[in-house]
């Protein structure tokens, strides 16, 4: 991907920061959007930087350029834009939620708090597709990913928002697919990782990725835990395919990208969680029992 240029949203860690590596790993300039600088902390307050992320880019072999945005405020996405002549690739996966959603019932908790990560979750997309997508309608070759939580509305994420952010974003794929139906040098789809293993839900479960399978003993199902660039390597690979426009308009899980393309995640694994929760998961909520191996399914 020489020559390609890409934006990532939210790329100051996690699933963000890893398809920004992986995207410079296949030669890709990168400019990496997000709110966390080494002199400016966001409201997540987690040490993790735009600028570590650009460093990280331009190690893989790719060319990394950090910009501090907001995607809430569309003045900061005017700058971003006005940086850009043509935009080949477009990953929006601003979130910045991980801090206001609280697990149960809806009606239970703070609203101020609930209405803020809808704003985060869905309002960033809606702002940053509105100002980035007439750079990637100059590219001859433009995908614009919307990343997401979930590869269908099959899932319980036992927070009413949560799932509605995530709904969201998963249908702005579907819908943005059929407005680009004129333009078939563009394709638009949303992607999904799996039971990811980020910098905050690693310290959630007390584990780094060193010791992570740890937590198995607590979360059974962490054993189908996946890097964040599983996806990220998965989306690589996407940028990459010539005829990736058979995806329009669907959900690509890192599993179903895995299937697609063979990679691996970092340790050499392909752990799939979908086929994960459809043998396993989804019994176990039925009240059966299910005798499987985890790694049969890694």
């Amino acid at each position: 991907m020489s020559g390609k240029v890409a934006v990532v949203t939210g790329a100051t860690r996690g699933a963000g920061r890893a398809i920004a590596v992986e995207l410079g790993a296949a030669g890709a300039t990168v400019f990496v959007a997000g709110r966390t600088t080494r002199t400016q902390q966001s409201e997540i307050g987690r040490s993790e930087t735009i600028e570590d992320t650009a460093e990280l880019v331009d190690a893989a072999g790719g060319k990394g350029i950090p910009v501090r945005c907001d995607l809430t405020s569309p003045s900061d996405v005017d700058e971003l834009a006005a940086r850009i002549d043509r935009l080949d690739i477009f990953i929006d996966n601003a979130w910045g939620g991980e801090n206001l959603v609280e697990w149960g019932k809806f009606w239970e908790h703070d609203l101020d708090r609930q209405l803020r990560m809808w704003r985060n979750g869905v309002e960033t997309h809606l702002v940053a597709i509105h100002k980035l997508m007439p750079l990637v309608l100059k590219s001859d070759d433009g995908l614009v990913v919307e990343v997401t939580d979930g590869e269908d509305g099959d899932a319980y994420f036992v927070n009413l928002p949560y799932d509605a952010v995530k709904s969201s974003v998963r249908r702005f794929g579907e819908v943005l697919a059929k407005d680009l139906k004129d333009h078939p040098n563009v394709t638009a789809l949303a992607a999904t990782p799996g039971f990811l293993r980020s910098e905050q839900m690693l310290e959630g479960f007390g584990v780094t990725e060193e010791n992570w399978r740890d937590a198995i003993k607590d979360v059974p199902d962490y054993a189908l835990s996946e890097t964040p660039h599983y996806l990220g390597r998965g989306l690589a690979h996407l940028a990459a395919d010539e005829n990736r426009g058979r995806f329009a308009g669907q959900c690509l899980s890192s599993w179903k990208l895995k299937r697609e393309y063979g990679f691996t995640d970092l340790d050499g694994s392909q752990p799939d969680w979908g086929r994960w929760y459809d043998e396993v998961v989804k019994p176990r909520m039925a009240g059966q029992t299910v005798d499987a191996d985890p790694e049969d399914y890694r």
